[in-house]
């Protein structure tokens, strides 16, 4: 083994700040987990006279990525930049030059990761990516490591801080979703655009890496269904509280057999479960097991340190790799053929809040709709609108297919006592009330 691992690092921004941070002053403990000393020797930057918030050695900054994807000197690749289509040919020229690779891109490992595993394994080199999903908690090395040889059959939880921190401020404070919004822009939680956090882009390509880990079936970004935060409102979280809930953005994959659904949507989950506790920027994945049980994992979900942590921790599996001279062989790939459930075989409890003329007859219209599908009430609430002819019904069901669930929301769309549907949610668990 080399005297010394010499990394080249794309990017410094908060995540590689955080990299060059952890590798300076665990450098201790690095030399102890593999035997010799971790050295960042170049560092990709757009501006070279930008004021870091680590002290780097100038010669060691450059603007030109071949600085690091071509140079003899470098073993490992860490990227940190971020993007999908530059980064991608970036990771395969420093796969194809013989360089390990980590990553915290979950953007381009939900689109392109199998590409790159596979450049990966025949180029006999790592490329690991635990720091793309829930920051610093490793949920990937626990499904790939941990509980290899557990049978997962169901994952669901919070991956995406950004939302939760919004959800938590709204359900808590009964704060206005813009208002609370720009709060997480100001505290750095929340991007200036921040489209791919609240519409759940961003918490789908990370069930869709967890999916295809955990249950070892290539899943696609296209097959998790997915409804974002942005048309929750006070309403919808005063009667999620009222009726023993607490609101939460869940990612959900459950396998039956050999077929999965994955989604990502807005989630009522009973106060008693232990997801509804997770608040602010936490993030915490609930992972079920034949032999295992139940497990969770829980802790920050971005920030520098955490996050840097993560990618840090892959880079001290790829130098033991080296050392073992097993480098290469740690991929896996699918084990099953991809089976997606239909709609008819999706189960849950629905929340539906509508609205309704107020007049005899209308409730009774209603139910016969659910009835005829053989859809039952678990609870309602119906009360006057202010100022209107209107009367607000709450519903909580009991499970239903969400073929038939869909079905009765379109038709109760069409009916001309409906004025409109307001709103409808995932349920899951028994609510207080």
């Amino acid at each position: 083994m080399a005297n010394s691992i010499k990394i080249g690092l794309l990017g410094l921004g908060t995540v590689g700040s955080g990299v060059v941070k952890i590798i300076e002053n665990h450098q201790d403990k690095l030399m102890h987990q593999v035997g010799c000393p971790v050295e960042v020797q170049k560092v990709l930057v757009k501006d070279l006279s930008k004021a870091r918030g680590v002290d780097i050695p100038s010669e060691k900054l450059t603007t030109n990525v071949e600085d690091i994807l071509h140079n003899p000197d470098v073993d490992v690749v860490i990227e940190v930049m971020g993007g999908i289509e530059h980064t991608r040919d970036y990771i395969l020229t420093a796969l194809r030059n013989k360089k390990h690779v980590v990553t915290a891109n979950k953007d381009l490992m939900a689109l392109y990761g199998s590409e790159l595993l596979t450049v990966a394994s025949e180029s006999g080199c790592d490329l690991f990516y635990e720091a793309s999903v829930a920051g610093g908690i490793p949920i990937l090395r626990s499904l790939v490591e941990g509980l290899a040889s557990d049978r997962i059959t169901k994952m669901m939880g919070i991956v995406n801080g950004t939302t939760n921190f919004i959800l938590t401020k709204m359900m808590n404070e009964g704060s206005a979703y813009e208002e609370v919004l720009k709060e997480a822009q100001d505290l750095g939680y929340a991007e200036s655009d921040p489209t791919a956090d609240v519409e759940g882009l961003d918490a789908a390509r990370k069930m869709a890496i967890l999916s295809t880990l955990g249950f070892s079936m290539k899943i696609d970004l296209d097959d998790v269904r997915v409804q974002g935060i942005t048309n929750v409102t006070e309403e919808d979280l005063q009667y999620s509280k009222q009726l023993g809930y607490t609101m939460k953005l869940i990612g959900y994959a459950h396998r039956d057999g050999e077929n999965v659904e994955v989604s990502v949507e807005p989630t009522l989950l009973a106060n008693a479960h232990p997801l509804a506790s997770v608040n602010d920027e936490y993030n915490a994945v609930y992972v079920y097991g034949e032999a295992v049980g139940e497990t969770m994992f829980y802790g920050p979900g971005a920030g520098s340190l955490p996050t840097a942590t993560a990618v840090v921790s892959d880079l001290v599996g790829v130098m033991k790799n080296m050392r073992l001279g097993v480098n290469g062989k740690s991929a896996v790939t699918p084990q099953y053929p991809k089976q997606l459930k239909e709609a008819k075989d999706v189960y849950s409890k629905y929340f539906l809040r509508i609205h309704v003329k107020d007049q005899v007859g209308a409730f009774a219209t209603l139910t016969s709709l659910f009835s005829e599908r053989g859809v039952s009430f678990e609870k309602i609430i119906q009360l006057p609108v202010k100022n209107s002819e209107l009367a607000e019904i709450v519903v909580v069901t009991h499970k239903s297919s969400l073929k038939d669930y869909e079905e009765i929301v379109q038709q109760l769309r069409d009916l001309s006592i409906v004025e409109s549907v307001k709103s409808s949610y995932r349920v899951e668990g028994v609510g207080e009330v």
